[in-house]
Order: structure tokens, then C-alpha cells, then sequence
């Protein structure tokens, strides 16, 4: 992965500076400056991943709609690469009043720990504007080991000091942590695995290559009704719509309080105007609670949330706490 070059002020790790963005909104939805509506030209949308990732197609269901409302072009630029980080660099750099992003959880959350050489802070350069898509992930297994539950997965490997394999979407990922955060709160052992993508950690799963998977939920369903994988439990705070009929991973491994989702954000640079934010905040939730976006979004695994950059702002205070001890206890570090 390649080394991010880095600016010489200070980095500041925590995220409490993060401010609640504020500002008016004029009658016609549209910022104001002294002088002239905004924009005044056409809005960027950077997303740090490449075309046909959810971050990308959560940015495409977000453009059209907002250039509508906007009437000017907003244009989404692929700028893939540092597991995301240098998309949202780009973001953090930006002057023109015109550019903001969309990114997964990771560049805003765990990459400051990861990244020794981060070339942004957080708090210092950003400002939420709102969760855009929720997802858990699902714990799947071999069908052929024999585990009904994930109780008896976890009390047959206490048992029997047994390691378990699972796989991954890569070192640091959110598929890898939640799979060592399992680890930490039943205290089995588990042997972590990475691979490219999902498609894969499924195929490895089925192959019996490795014994289990934290997976997307689209892929894990539908793997599951054919047999081909058996689903123990998801990884939300509750239940998911995602994944009718499946406990989870807290209820069906007795860890209270264990959760682990995989989420996509909207987000701004600092200096960005508290009026413009605001509007792109409004616009972007409204965007995401229209029935449309929420069908296309569901059908690939994900919720349509939306929420406040003040509910952002907590989202990524809580995941940097939550992952971060898992990335010391690991002495995680990326280059």
C-alpha cells in the first residue's frame, strides 16, 4: 500500500473537537454569500475508492438528485488508493467551497491509527455532514462443521482450546477487526486470514479453506439459502432488516453490548462555509430518505440512515475509540 506523504503540523489523534455544524438556510434551499448564491460552479464529489465499490455507487445515488437541487453539475471523481486515504486527502485539501466526499468508515476512523504518516487530521480538517449507509456484517460458517449455533461454536472451542480460521478483506479492514474484537470479548483463538474481497473470503469459506467469514450481507444471505454457508449471527447493535431471522452475534454468542458495522459517510473540508455544510447536510439526508435510493441501496446490503454531522460526528468518536484498542492490543501498523 503506498506511503502517504505527510504535512509538518501536529496531528491530533482525538475527535472531540469535532464541531456541530450551524447556519441558515434561505427560502430557496440555496447557500448565500455576501455577493452571489452558491454554487457558483459545479460541486465535486471525491470519492477515494474505485468505481463500482458502495462508496462509489453511494455517491453516484447521492450526485444526480443533488445536482438537480443544486442546478450545477456535481461531478464524482474516482481518486482510489491508501485504503481510501487518499481521497479523503484530497477532500482536506481542498479551498474552492466546491468539493466534498464520500468515503467508508475507515479513513475517518481507524486510519490515524494504522498510518503512522497520515497526511490529514480528522478534527482539524473535516467536518461531518451525515452517515449515508449502515451495514453489519454476517458471521458465516463451513456448512459442514458441525456448529448450529454460535454458542456452540465459541463454548466448543473454550472447551477445547480449538483455533478458529476466518477471513478477511485485508489487514486493518473492517472484516479483520471485528473478527479480532470476537476473538478479544470470548477469548477463543482465531487465526485471521486475508484475502482481496468478499467474493473470495466466500469462496474460502465454502472450499473449506478457512472455517469462517465476517461477510457483507448480501453476498452471506444468498450463500446461505443455497446451502453453501451457514449463517450464526450478524453483527448490528440489533436485529437486522438485512438479515430477517438472524440473531445476533451479542444474543447468540451471550457477549452483551458486542457490535460491529460497517458504514459510508458525507463529509466536508473544515473551511467549507457553516451555511454551505448545513445545505449539503439537508440536501444529502433528504436525498437518502427518498424511497428509491433506500430500495437500490437495501438491495446491495446496505441502510439508508442518514442522520445529523452532529450523530457523525459521535459515530466516528465511538468507532475510533472502539477500534482503536483492538489496533494497540494487535500493534496494527500500515504503510
Amino acid at each position: 500500500m503506498p506511503c502517504l506523504s505527510h504535512r509538518s503540523a501536529p496531528r491530533r489523534r482525538t475527535l472531540f473537537a469535532f464541531a456541530v455544524l450551524s447556519g441558515g438556510l434561505p427560502a430557496t434551499g440555496m447557500a448565500r454569500g455576501a455577493d452571489a448564491p452558491w454554487p457558483t460552479q459545479p460541486v465535486k464529489l471525491i470519492v477515494g475508492f474505485p468505481a463500482g465499490t458502495s462508496p462509489d455507487t453511494v455517491a453516484r445515488l447521492i450526485a444526480e438528485p443533488l445536482s438537480q437541487k443544486l442546478g450545477k453539475p456535481v461531478i464524482v471523481e474516482n481518486k482510489p488508493g491508501a485504503a481510501g486515504n487518499i481521497g479523503v486527502d484530497l477532500v482536506a485539501r481542498a479551498t474552492d467551497g466546491h468539493t466534498f466526499g464520500v468515503t467508508a468508515h475507515g479513513p475517518l476512523t481507524t486510519s490515524a491509527l494504522l498510518y503512522p504518516n497520515l497526511p490529514y487530521d480528522v478534527a482539524r480538517d473535516l467536518q461531518p455532514l451525515s452517515l449515508a449507509a449502515v451495514s453489519p456484517q454476517i458471521l458465516v460458517i463451513d456448512p459442514k462443521l458441525p456448529y448450529a449455533t454460535l454458542r456452540e461454536l465459541v463454548d466448543d472451542a473454550r472447551a477445547h482450546h480449538k483455533e478458529i480460521s476466518y477471513g478477511s478483506v485485508g489487514v486493518g479492514s473492517g472484516s479483520h477487526l471485528t473478527g479480532e474484537l470476537f476473538a478479544q470479548e470470548t477469548g477463543i483463538r482465531m487465526m485471521h486470514v486475508p484475502y482481496q474481497g468478499f467474493p473470495q473470503v466466500t469462496m474460502a469459506v465454502m472450499s473449506g479453506q478457512i472455517q469462517a467469514g465476517f461477510m457483507a450481507p448480501s453476498g452471506a444471505i444468498e450463500q446461505a439459502k443455497a446451502g453453501k454457508v451457514r449463517v450464526l449471527g450478524v453483527t448490528s447493535a440489533q436485529p437486522s432488516p438485512l438479515a430477517p431471522g438472524v440473531p445476533t452475534v451479542a444474543q447468540a454468542a451471550g457477549l452483551p453490548g458486542f457490535a460491529a458495522e460497517l458504514w459510508i459517510g458525507a463529509y466536508a473540508p473544515r473551511a467549507t462555509p457553516a451555511p454551505v455544510a448545513a445545505m449539503l447536510a439537508k440536501e444529502i439526508n433528504a436525498i437518502l430518505r427518498s424511497a428509491p435510493v433506500r430500495a437500490k441501496l437495501a438491495a446491495q446490503g446496505w441502510d439508508a440512515t442518514g442522520g445529523s454531522p452532529a450523530e457523525m460526528a459521535a459515530r466516528i468518536e465511538t468507532d475510533t475509540r472502539r477500534w482503536g484498542g483492538v489496533i494497540k492490543r494487535l500493534g496494527l501498523k500500515l504503510e
